[in-house]
């Protein structure tokens, strides 16, 4: 089993009398890319700036490569760590490599160190790197912005909406980035609102819903395989689902002609069986599996956890 570079354990952070986080617990495992999810006001926001460092909690701990927070160890537990939380306060009049040159030195990285130029081009600014930051559009600083948070090869890495203002080709280029992560020796934390990019993106999720935690795990192990879906011959609709009534198989018929299936336990061959048996033979059969959107939405709207 992996590591866990990162723990919430029971981690309440309150605004006044509101929780914005409420009880939080998850972890993330060493050289995964997890997703955190959650609607707006979801606590998604705090809890990366817990994480990281930027608030406390107010009660349970929180753990970054095995430094408790609040103690000494954390603030360089922290300095291992490269963030893209918000659009950074970028230097207008300075060029996108002199911008990054800054970041380095707080880091003790020389401003003609490789590190610069390899980053550059990690985020495709290797052509622009000359060019003055305010003439940047929102797609290149959200690039400028993960160069900042990648140039010092930090162990995690901290990305909020990291595919925000790029065009359909660099939203690829940010999705095989991201998964290019842990190849690197890095670990990523990923929050988005884009769901379906974070399906292609992560190996893990967590869907918090005010401030408490409803889901966490593999994504496989979250969005799985719900039954079958089946098309009959025109005319053999009644045939199918009277034999696989008769066969103990929950059935529900759609006007699109569709048929689902509540298989359970049973593998999509015997259901094939059953029909076969009937002198029915599906013109289509395929599993009916969930997809992150919809799983999302349940979970976010009712409240009910799964682990």
């Amino acid at each position: 089993m992996a590591n866990s570079v990162l723990s919430f354990d029971s981690v309440t952070k309150s605004y006044g009398s509101r929780n914005a986080v409420d009880g939080l617990g998850f972890e993330v495992s060493e050289r995964s890319v997890t997703g955190l999810l959650g609607a707006n006001g979801a606590g998604k926001s705090t809890t990366m700036k817990l994480l990281l460092g930027l608030a406390a909690p107010n009660s349970g701990q929180i753990e970054l490569f095995g430094a408790l927070q609040g103690t000494p160890a954390f603030a360089d537990a922290v300095r291992r760590t490269g963030s893209h939380i918000e659009l950074p306060a970028l230097y207008e009049r300075a060029t996108a490599r002199q911008n990054i040159a800054i970041q380095c030195a707080g880091f003790g990285i020389g401003r003609r160190d490789p590190k610069i130029d390899a980053v550059l081009e990690t985020v495709g600014l290797s052509s622009r790197s000359t060019d003055k930051v305010k003439s940047f559009s929102l797609g290149m600083r959200q690039r400028m912005s993960l160069a900042l948070a990648l140039v010092h090869e930090p162990e995690l890495v901290v990305l909020d909406e990291p595919i925000n203002g790029l065009d359909p080709e660099g939203v690829v280029e940010m999705r095989e980035l991201i998964r290019s992560l842990p190849a690197r020796g890095m670990t990523a934390l990923v929050s988005s609102h884009v769901l379906d990019e974070i399906e292609r993106t992560v190996d893990e999720i967590v869907i918090i819903r005010e401030g408490k935690l409803i889901a966490e795990g593999p994504i496989a192990s979250i969005i799985t395989t719900s039954g079958i879906v089946l098309r009959v011959p025109a005319g053999n609709g009644d045939a199918a689902l009277a034999a696989l009534t008769a066969a103990g198989v929950a059935a529900t018929v759609f006007e699109n002609g569709e048929i689902r299936v509540d298989t359970g336990d049973q593998p999509g061959s015997v259901i094939a069986k059953v029909l076969a048996d009937a002198g029915v033979y599906p013109d289509e059969l395929r599993p009916q599996t969930a997809d992150l959107e919809s799983v999302f939405l349940d979970l976010t709207s009712t409240g009910e956890g799964v682990s």
